[in-house]
């Protein structure tokens, strides 16, 4: 599935444009001309980024920016504002709301896209887009395939994702909410028990690795480590 973008600007010509040039760049795109329809769209799925104009009509873009951090649901979310005012007081202020990046207009579509890839890589690797390397296991999300050793797996379309969210946040643990809001989504009515049966199915895929690749923390939930060297090179060493 394609990042989301929820784009929050009352300018139609502009929408269009930001729309097109997104579109082209391999994101999903929602339209917003209002912080009030952006919450409307929110309230019912998270998007991965947001870009937001300041000058908004009603509810002020920096009001919004505001609102977003202070609700526990959306204080990680991904958050650019894109706006006219370039003054280093006007940027200052929007990076002090917790806004990821602050890009004045006017600006080149390549350049947002730079932007939006960068604030992903650092806020959510798993919709960067880019290959992930963990020892000799590997990740394309272009190719959507993944490989242990230089063989590739076979492997159902929810423990790939599970697999990849865990493989972008190696070593970190997570509980059993958590990877339900981050693979399938916070609007998903799922009982938690059901990370457990893909967590199993996941770890079938993986073959002899699978246990020691995704860990079961007790009492907290699972977390992803890198794979020791194959077993030949360990006896060989080892002789």
């Amino acid at each position: 599935m394609s990042t989301s973008v929820l784009v929050i600007e009352d300018d139609v010509s502009i929408q269009e444009v930001l729309r097109y040039s997104l579109v082209q760049a391999g994101f999903h795109v929602q339209i917003a001309g209002s912080a009030e329809e952006a919450q409307s769209f929110i309230s019912r799925v998270l998007p991965d980024v947001v870009l937001v104009d300041l000058m908004l009509p009603g509810i002020s873009g920096s009001a919004f920016a505001r609102q977003l951090r202070q609700n526990a649901r959306t204080r990680e979310l991904p958050l650019i504002m894109v706006t006219a005012r370039a003054d280093e007081s006007d940027r200052i202020a929007g990076l002090e709301l917790g806004a990821d990046d602050y890009l004045p207009k006017p600006f080149s579509p390549r350049e947002l896209v730079a932007r939006i890839r960068a604030v992903l890589r650092r806020r959510a690797p798993q919709h960067s887009g880019e290959s992930i390397e963990l020892g000799r296991l590997s990740l394309d999300p272009m190719a959507h395939t993944v490989t242990l050793d230089g063989r590739q797996l076979d492997i159902g379309p929810t423990e790939y994702k599970l697999l990849h969210y865990l493989m972008t946040h190696t070593g970190r643990v997570f509980g059993r909410q958590q990877l339900l809001n981050a693979v399938w989504g916070d609007h998903r009515f799922i009982e938690e028990r059901t990370v457990d049966v893909y967590v199993r199915r996941l770890r079938a895929c993986l073959g002899d690795d699978g246990e020691e690749l995704v860990e079961t923390v007790r009492g907290v939930g699972y977390k992803m480590s890198a794979p020791a060297s194959p077993r030949s090179e360990q006896s060989q060493t080892a002789l």
